[in-house]
């Protein structure tokens, strides 16, 4: 259980520092991250690598793309091979290492962040200096990412609870997920040693925040009611500043030791917090006075890990288009299979590498835009190995359309509920079994608080797992078709036959004159 959070002071208020733990923090940390030391040089940095040659190959094979004509020079920053993973690492350690200094964090202090994972990943460094974090989650995870934040001991408050609309409901629909997503962090903290009743008095605050669904602001309640150090990364200055005053030296210094000049490249990046293309485009205008850094996102459609898309990044405090060279939105259904081919090769990087490699893949072609590029490889491979080998297989069925679920109905030994909000209603049950044809005590419904776990740790559940027992296949149904799904693929890696209801309960009531009122209500267990 995590111990009770220890009171410290407010962020701005500087206390005593921790002498021991600062002390631990450089041995074990500081040490061995990049950062300026002596007469400006940058100690302990990461590969800058020479990839024109696979970009090349790649661009012919896989895409039909003849780069040979051009003047091309492309290299790799690996900040994949960070302590701690990735990129983030860097904003992380310095914010850290401030608050140490400044006497916010001590010995057995709990830090709380929101993060997409790189940055919950990076503190996890912490966990062997005696400090605990906790990890608000916001984002559909993809496995590999709950495996390492797990690996680093990091707690999970999973918020990604598909907040499935309920229409007929005597209040909003976002009261109400706000009202249920409440309930569900009480629980949760209350697992991890919080005290519940801290929680009651800001639950008007929390609920506020948790409506507009702002996940960043959940954080800093938290961590102020807890006494907590919250990051705070996404309005930290010093995640722009360790990219102004460290990672562009270091890319600056590794080209003159090549005899490149930085003058000559441009950067490009992908959007998470803004802190990379903050820092970089800064230093970029300081130094040489010009705005050669360009920023790479996905479709407004396509979810990448830890990626912003331009409509999201827009609200961000660090999203700053003035100072950008170029925004680029880029494909990423075309660049998994340059991921695939550079993974291929043995380079460690992840999904936004990629999507920002085969964006410089198709600047090359403009010679207004250059020939000379700089990648940031935020991440790697890890990760994401489990999802891009999935890509390259072909996949059962894991849907069924309510036609195809009633006409072969005979193949499923239950009808299992799953979501982490609702449960049905007497009348729910009733439905879901006459509209499939079944006998209603074929209808499971396991707690709520079993499904959330089932998604947030993507390891089955006690009552889950009875509800599971004995079947060879079995139909999940929720409100509206997404948590059966994400439950569905979970429970296929662990050699679990099951199959989702497209439009989950939501479908069976249309034309039926049901309010999803009368069928579902908020679950209190």
């Amino acid at each position: 259980m995590l111990q009770q959070p220890v009171e410290i002071k407010l962020n701005g208020d500087k206390g005593g520092v921790d002498a021991a733990l600062l002390e631990n923090f450089k041995k074990e940390i500081w040490n061995k991250a990049p950062h300026m030391e002596g007469g400006g040089a940058v100690a302990n940095a990461t590969p800058l690598i020479d990839i024109t040659d696979d970009l090349r190959e790649c661009a012919r094979k896989e895409f039909g793309l003849n780069l040979d004509g051009l003047d091309l020079r492309v290299f790799g920053k690996y900040d994949s091979k960070l302590l701690g993973g990735s990129i983030k690492a860097r904003p992380a350690i310095n914010i850290i290492h401030d608050a140490i200094m400044s006497g916010r964090i001590g010995t057995g202090q709990t830090v709380i962040e929101a993060t997409s994972g790189n940055f919950g990943i990076a503190l996890g460094l912490l966990s062997k200096l005696g400090l605990n974090v906790v990890a608000l989650v916001s984002r559909k995870l993809q496995e590999g990412v709950f495996e390492e934040l797990r690996n680093e001991r990091i707690r999970i408050i999973n918020l990604d609870m598909d907040i499935c609309p309920a229409p007929g409901m005597k209040e909003s629909p976002n009261v109400l997920a706000a009202r249920a997503t409440a309930a569900n962090i009480r629980s949760q903290l209350s697992d991890l040693g919080f005290d519940p009743e801290v929680f009651d008095r800001a639950s008007s605050e929390v609920q506020s925040v948790l409506a507009a669904q702002d996940i960043i602001g959940l954080a800093k309640i938290l961590a102020r009611i807890y006494g907590c150090f919250c990051p705070e990364q996404y309005d930290n200055q010093l995640n722009i500043e360790v990219h102004r005053t460290v990672t562009g030296p270091e890319i600056d210094q590794q080209l003159h030791e090549k005899g490149l000049s930085l003058d000559d490249f441009r950067i490009v990046c992908t959007f998470g917090t803004g802190g990379t293309s903050g820092g970089l485009c800064r230093y970029l205008s300081e130094k040489y006075g010009k705005k050669s850094l360009h920023v790479v996102f996905p479709l407004s459609s396509q979810d990448v890990a830890g990626i912003r898309t331009k409509g999201k990044a827009s609200g961000l405090r660090f999203y700053e288009p003035e100072r950008y060279g170029g925004q680029h939105e880029v494909d990423f259904g075309e660049a998994k299979r340059l991921l695939r081919f550079f993974v291929d090769k043995g380079h460690d990087m992840g999904e936004s590498s990629a999507l920002a490699l085969y964006s410089v893949m198709q600047m090359a072609n403009f010679a207004s835009l250059g020939s000379k590029f700089v990648v940031i490889i935020a991440d790697g491979i890890q990760k994401y190995r489990k999802n891009l080998e999935a890509g390259g297989r072909r996949q059962s069925r894991i849907q069924v359309s309510m036609q195809e679920a009633a006409s072969s109905i005979g193949e499923y030994d239950k009808i299992i509920w799953v979501h982490p909000q609702y449960t049905p209603r007497e009348e729910g049950i009733e439905l879901i079994a006459k509209t499939l044809g079944v006998d209603k005590s074929k209808v499971v419904v396991p707690k709520a608080r079993d499904v959330e776990r089932l998604l947030s740790t993507q390891q089955i559940p006690e009552g889950l797992d009875k509800a599971l027992e004995g079947s060879h296949k079995s139909l999940l149904v929720c409100m509206a078709g997404f948590t059966s799904l994400n439950a569905v693929k979970v429970l296929a890696d662990k050699g679990i036959s099951t199959e989702s209801l497209t439009g989950g309960i939501s479908a069976l009531s249309e034309g039926k004159g049901k309010q999803i009122s009368e069928l579902i209500k908020v679950a209190t267990e």
